[in-house]
């Protein structure tokens, strides 16, 4: 089984984001999700989108920030 495919498998820790603005303002678009390689030095990233403009963020996933996140 490859380091892809046993990512997959579990849950990812982080989730990506585009990001257009700043401050209160930003708009911020869930485009994909990370998960830690297994050796700790590394992400795989899957990515639904790759924006054209804007920043890429990458947070933790707590749900604390995915409700704030609908919210807005």
């Amino acid at each position: 089984m490859t380091q892809q495919s046993l990512s997959l498998h579990r849950r990812p820790t982080h989730r990506l984001y585009r990001v257009l603005g700043d401050g209160a303002s930003a708009v911020w678009t869930p485009i994909g999700a990370a998960w830690p390689n297994k050796d700790g030095l590394g992400f795989s990233i899957s990515c639904d989108a790759v924006p054209l403009t804007g920043r890429i963020v990458m947070r933790a996933i707590t749900d604390r920030f995915e409700a704030e996140r609908v919210q807005q």
